[in-house]
C-alpha cells in the first residue's frame, strides 16, 4: 500500500479472472458420461490495472459496455476480491452501485425509505428529520403510498439514489447515476456533484456522459477489454472514448457499404437537409423525427468532397450542446453556420443521430444533402480559408529586412 497520506485509493497490478463452466450436463446420465471432461473457460474481466486516487479528487472512469469497469468497481468496492494484486482504500466508503438493494417490492415507497435508511445504519428518528428532503429530491411525493413494485425502474433508483446520498461519507463510487431520471433531475445530480466537489470528497463516477467528465472530474481513465487504454485529462480521455465510436461506425459503415443508403435502429430519423450558399457563411439544416423516447441524443452532421474526402465533421457533443431528453413524435431542427472556404464544386452532406454515449447509432444518412459552389476560386487546394499574411521577411547572410 502507498504511504502517502494523501492516497484514498490505491490499485496495484489488480487482475480479475471469472471460471465459465464449459458445458452444463443436466442429466445423470451426462453427468456420469462427462465426469472426467468437467472444465471452465476462465474469463479475464481485468488485467494488471493499477492506478491510484488522491483525497479530495474527482477521477472518470470510462468505456464500453464489457470493458470491465463495472468489475473494477465492484473491486473497489469489496464486492468482489481481486484474483491478483491489491486494492487498498483509506477512508470510508460508499458505492452506489446497485441501487435499492433490500427494498421490498411489497412495502409502500414510505415504509422502503425507512426500510432503506436502516441498511444504511439510520436510527428511526433520523430518517424521520430527512424523509421530507429524500422524498422531495426523488420527485416522488404523490406516490409515496403506493407499494413499491408498481414503480417503474427509474423510480425506484431515483429514491434509493436520494436515500443513499444522505450517507455522511469519505468516498463514494458513482454507476451511472447520471442515467437516473428526466433531464431536471439529472440537473439536481448535477448539482449534487458540485456540492462534493467543494466538499473535497473524493469521489470515482462511471459514465457514458462525457459531458459530465469533463465537467466535474480531475482525472480520468479508459478501460478497454480490461485495461486501461487512456489515463489523463477529461478533455484527453473523453476523445479517446469517442474515438472508439467514431472508428467503430467508420468500420461498419465500410463493412456494410453503406454509402448513399441508411442505417441505424431508427429511434431518430433524419427527415429534411437542406443547405443555403452565402459569401462567408455556408447554413445547412437538419430536421429529425423522433420515434421513440431517447434521453439526450447525439445531432451530426458531415461534409464530404464529390471525390469523397472528408472536410467537415460537426456534432452537438463537440459543441457542447445538451439536447436533453427528445420525446416520441417530436421533432428536432437543427441550424449549423459554417464558413464559406469552399472552392468551386460540388458537395455532398451526410447527417446522423447516435446515443449519448456515441455507442448506439439511432440515424445515419449518406448523401443526405448537398450544395454547389458556384464561384471560382483562385486555389489549388481543396478549401478556400481566409488568409491573412501576417510577416514578410527577406533575409541576406545576417541581415534581415522586413517588408
Amino acid at each position: 500500500m502507498s504511504t502517502d497520506s494523501a492516497i484514498a485509493i490505491n490499485v496495484s497490478n489488480v487482475s480479475k479472472s471469472f471460471k465459465l463452466p464449459l458445458e452444463s450436463q443436466n442429466s445423470i446420465k451426462g453427468k456420469i458420461i462427462n465426469f472426467n471432461k468437467r472444465g471452465y473457460n476462465v474469463q479475464e474481466a481485468l488485467k494488471d490495472i493499477s492506478f491510484e486516487v488522491k483525497k479530495g479528487e474527482f477521477l472518470g472512469i470510462v468505456g464500453r459496455n464489457g470493458s470491465g469497469k463495472s468489475t473494477l468497481l465492484k473491486l473497489i468496492s469489496g464486492i468482489y476480491s481481486p484474483t491478483t494484486g491489491s486494492i487498498d482504500i483509506d477512508g470510508k466508503l460508499v458505492p452506489f452501485i446497485e441501487l435499492g438493494v433490500g427494498f421490498s417490492p411489497e412495502l409502500s415507497g414510505r415504509d422502503n425509505v425507512y426500510l432503506n435508511g436502516a441498511l444504511l445504519g439510520f436510527t428511526r428518528p433520523e430518517v424521520d428529520k430527512m424523509y421530507d428532503e429524500i422524498v422531495a429530491f426523488a420527485e416522488l411525493e404523490v406516490f409515496m403510498d403506493q407499494k413499491l413494485k408498481n414503480y417503474s425502474s427509474g423510480m425506484q433508483v431515483r429514491l434509493a439514489f436520494s436515500i443513499a446520498i444522505k450517507v455522511s461519507t469519505d468516498i463514494l463510487v458513482l454507476d451511472e447515476v447520471l442515467a437516473v431520471g428526466d433531464a431536471a433531475f439529472q440537473q439536481k445530480c448535477f448539482d449534487y456533484f458540485m456540492d462534493l466537489k467543494r466538499q473535497k470528497k473524493t469521489v470515482i463516477l462511471v459514465t457514458h456522459d462525457m459531458g459530465a467528465v469533463k465537467q466535474y472530474c480531475d482525472r480520468a481513465i479508459m478501460i478497454e477489454e480490461g485495461v486501461i487504454a487512456e489515463e489523463g485529462t477529461p478533455e484527453t480521455v473523453a476523445a479517446a472514448y469517442q474515438q472508439l465510436f467514431v472508428t467503430e461506425i467508420e468500420e461498419q459503415a465500410t463493412k456494410d457499404n453503406i454509402r448513399g443508403k441508411r442505417w441505424g435502429s431508427g429511434e431518430i430519423r433524419t427527415v429534411k437537409t437542406s443547405a443555403t450558399v452565402n459569401k462567408d457563411i455556408i447554413s445547412i439544416t437538419t430536421e429529425y423525427k423522433a420515434s421513440k423516447n431517447v434521453e439526450n441524443p447525439i445531432f451530426g452532421l458531415s461534409i464530404y468532397s464529390q471525390a469523397g474526402t472528408g472536410l467537415v465533421d460537426a456534432n452537438t457533443y463537440q459543441v457542447n450542446k445538451r439536447t436533453g431528453d427528445i420525446k416520441s413524435g417530436q421533432t428536432v431542427k437543427l441550424v449549423w453556420d459554417i464558413p464559406n472556404v469552399f472552392i468551386q464544386g460540388k458537395y455532398r452532406i451526410s447527417t446522423g443521430s447516435t446515443s449519448s454515449s456515441f455507442h448506439k447509432v439511432y440515424d445515419q444518412v449518406a448523401d443526405a444533402g448537398s450544395f454547389r459552389i458556384s464561384i471560382e476560386t483562385p486555389t489549388g487546394g481543396i478549401i478556400f480559408p481566409k488568409v491573412e499574411l501576417k510577416d514578410f521577411t527577406v533575409s541576406a547572410g545576417s541581415a534581415k529586412q522586413k517588408k
